[in-house]
């Protein structure tokens, strides 16, 4: 078909466009004028826009929160909603995250599929409806977005200062297409540590990059003044390791014992996937701390009530309806000899309300001194499958596909509950992994490009057919 044939003759500088952002670290950073989420961010917008100028596109940034490549006519307005901000790289990556090194026909690096890859494909496939002169009933805008991995507080920002899209999608997630996104919060539960005791004493525990996260490591320093007890917690550190399987290794470091947990992350929507190195560790922590203060109490809580569990069971949360299960993620922790703060990610079922898990949290933990503080939520979000947005990318998926478009619902959050009337589409084909948030991110070129020629008919179907 026509716009295919324009899409492989743009092959190789799609690769190239890709390649070129990947390259810049985009994690959130510190303000900068015109870069309100950091350099990184920044940058990246500044060279996704320089792309779509190269590519002939009206461009504009919208004071460093959001920038758009925009072509067509038309009062309407359909919206590809992708971000190029991105979760720290984490460790044991076979190739540099950053390199956007190619192998074995595959473009390594973080953001190559969430959401840098799929984003680009986009403006390629927009692109080719240009370059074969396709007309549009509907004006057209790829927007790319910074900050969607730490809040996504930039759609606000354009919202507030730009035009809302009419109809769209986000490439953030899997396809078919997603017509349903479990509920979101992600907050702090924080305890202060007044009464203390012991001869062993926890000066800190750190883990974790992000709530949305599965932590792959955690460390806490111990100070142990009796010599002979500390060789004792050496070999108890042995003893649980082989007992449990945990991944834990203990050094002496100056005047402390450092107890070091290593996990295995993934994304903090299917923290069933992953290792949790921050609950390996208060695991162990429980079984050796047994002071009576409020130390132990905030590990023992956590210990007893969340363990190495991620559906809520034990804690009194759990729920469940045709879209899955609550999934649990403890994902962060800070903890001295002051207070502990632990970062959750529960994300609940459509069907459900906000209150249906909060109330019994807060009923639960109200009893052991523990708040929860930096609540965020994002309420679900639903799409009957007789929608016209649901009808035509099942269309456009089930005729460049060949297969059949089952729709799907998940836990992770996309920029889709950002903007109305927008469903997640793509990026990652049946039966390929997720690797989403993972060390050796990648994507296929042969699936990058699949990707741009099905975001183009997308793109064409949406301006001329709805």
């Amino acid at each position: 078909m026509k716009l295919d044939q324009h899409v492989e003759r743009l092959k190789d500088d799609l690769v190239e466009s890709v390649r070129e952002v990947v390259r810049i670290k985009s994690t959130q950073g510190d303000p900068k004028p015109g870069m309100p989420y950091g350099e990184g961010p920044g940058r990246a917008l500044e060279t996704a826009l320089k792309i779509a100028e190269r590519l002939g596109f009206k461009t504009k940034n919208v004071d460093g929160y959001v920038g758009y490549a925009e072509y067509g006519e038309g009062d309407e307005l359909v919206g590809v909603l992708g971000h190029l901000d991105v979760v720290p790289e984490g460790d044991g990556w076979k190739y540099p995250p950053y390199d956007a090194e190619i192998h074995d026909g595959k473009i390594y690096g973080r953001g190559t599929t969430d959401d840098k890859g799929p984003i680009i494909a986009a403006l390629y496939g927009l692109k080719a409806i240009k370059d074969a002169g396709l007309k549009l009933n509907r004006r057209v805008r790829i927007l790319f977005g910074t900050n969607e991995e730490t809040g996504s507080n930039e759609i606000e920002y354009y919202l507030k200062h730009e035009e809302a899209p009419t109809i769209g999608f986000t490439p953030d997630a899997n396809y078919p297409i997603i017509y349903a996104e479990k509920g979101i919060t992600i907050f702090n539960v924080v305890k202060d540590f007044k009464v203390k005791s012991g001869d062993i004493a926890i000066k800190y525990i750190r883990g974790g990059n992000r709530p949305n996260m599965v932590p792959d490591y955690c460390e806490c320093g111990l100070v142990i003044n009796d010599e002979n007890k500390k060789k004792s917690m050496i070999d108890e550190v042995k003893r649980f390791r082989d007992v449990t399987g945990f991944d834990l290794k203990c050094e002496e470091k100056q005047d402390m014992l450092v107890i070091k947990s290593i996990g295995i992350s993934a994304h903090g929507s299917l923290p069933h996937l992953g290792k949790n190195a921050i609950m390996q560790l208060l695991l162990f922590l429980n079984v050796i701390y047994t002071a009576d203060d409020d130390v132990k109490e905030y590990i023992d809580f956590f210990a007893q009530n969340v363990g190495l569990e991620t559906n809520g069971k034990t804690f009194g949360v759990y729920l469940k309806d045709d879209t899955g299960d609550l999934s649990f993620n403890v994902g962060t922790i800070d903890m001295n000899e002051e207070m502990g703060s632990m970062g959750l990610n529960i994300r609940y079922p459509v069907t459900f309300k906000y209150e249906d898990f909060m109330n019994p949290f807060n009923e639960k933990i109200k009893k052991h001194g523990i708040r929860v503080e930096n609540m965020r939520h994002q309420p679900p979000l639903y799409f009957p499958p007789d929608h016209p947005l649901i009808e035509t990318l099942s269309k456009v998926y089930e005729e460049m596909t060949g297969q059949k478009a089952e729709l799907l619902a998940i836990g992770g959050g996309t920029y889709a509950k950002e903007m109305k009337n927008m469903v997640a589409f793509g990026p990652i084909f049946p039966g390929k992994p997720d690797l989403d948030h993972q060390a050796n991110e990648y994507i296929e070129i042969d699936d990058l490009i699949l990707n741009a020629k099905i975001y183009a008919h997308a793109i064409y179907e949406l301006a001329n057919k709805i």
